[in-house]
């Protein structure tokens, strides 16, 4: 097992010396940490906001990228899509073989396992793809050249979640990227796991983590979530969720575009604009 993944060369995301073109997984073998249950933040928004994209499918593929060492949470997505569209056809991919031989067995009809890369080597376009802490083992150099390469095999509505979350998912945030483009950067937590908002940009995905510094939007974003926490102390009285969403509504009211309402802040959640907090923006 792979401690430490090697940077993806150039070459193996674009043009005729592609890995893909060659037949061969592009990527590299990950950590393959996994726990059951780790996904749900990010499953919960999949079937609530985004259920629309599944729902209107006309071919209902889900992809599971890089489920690592062990295959619980492509079986958990399985179950909750399932719920969705019964027809959901789920295929779980890791670049190890020896992870795809053990999942094999719960292989059932709707849910599938198979060796693969960012190539996505599933037979027609997947409307969802999930990658959880599979780019965080990247460089960020190598963000955009994955992304595109896995943008490019979506259905047209299709969805691409990059994310990153602790070890049992307390903390969780991912980017939500259509075929054209990335729209939006989730956020995700269990509260009382967390001192401050901006504790979860440990969490980051690949293409912010590093950019969590002065001058840097994304910076600016998790400096302002704590000041709309501070300002919404007044409602610590009635618990951390109403002291959240209080925090979320003083983000909007300070013009940031934070998506959803209340009944998605209540989870933990918060959904922002990725025009504001790409990399290379400054604050409002």
């Amino acid at each position: 097992m792979v401690q430490k993944a090697e940077r993806v060369d150039a070459p193996q995301l674009s043009g005729r010396t592609s890995a893909a073109a060659k037949g061969r997984p592009v990527g590299n073998v990950t950590r393959g940490t996994t726990n059951p249950n780790r996904m749900r933040r990010v499953d919960r928004w999949l079937t609530g906001p985004q259920a629309w994209r599944l729902r209107s499918a006309a071919d209902p593929l889900v992809v599971d990228l890089g489920y690592g060492a062990t295959p619980a949470t492509a079986v958990e997505l399985y179950e909750r899509l399932a719920v969705i569209r019964p027809d959901v056809r789920v295929c779980g991919i890791e670049i190890e073989p020896d992870r795809v031989r053990a999942a094999l067995p719960l292989q059932r009809p709707g849910l599938t396992f198979q060796v693969g890369g960012f190539e996505l080597p599933v037979p027609g376009r997947p409307v969802l793809v999930r990658a959880f802490n599979v780019l965080r083992q990247y460089e960020e150099a190598d963000v955009p050249g994955i992304w595109r390469l896995v943008q490019d095999r979506l259905s047209p509505g299709g969805l691409f979640v990059d994310g990153t979350c602790d070890e049992i998912g307390r903390r969780v945030t991912w980017v939500a990227l259509d075929r054209e483009r990335p729209l939006s950067l989730g956020i995700s937590v269990r509260f009382g796991s967390f001192g401050l908002p901006s504790d979860v940009a440990e969490r980051l995905p690949k293409a912010l983590i590093h950019r969590n510094v002065p001058g840097e939007r994304v910076h600016d974003f998790m400096r302002a979530m704590d000041k709309a926490w501070f300002g919404s102390a007044p409602l610590a009285s009635f618990g951390n969720r109403q002291r959240w969403v209080g925090m979320c509504r003083g983000l909007r009211d300070a013009g940031w575009p934070v998506q959803d309402g209340p009944g998605r802040w209540r989870l933990g959640e918060l959904t922002v604009d990725w025009d504001a907090v790409a990399p290379g923006h400054h604050g409002p």
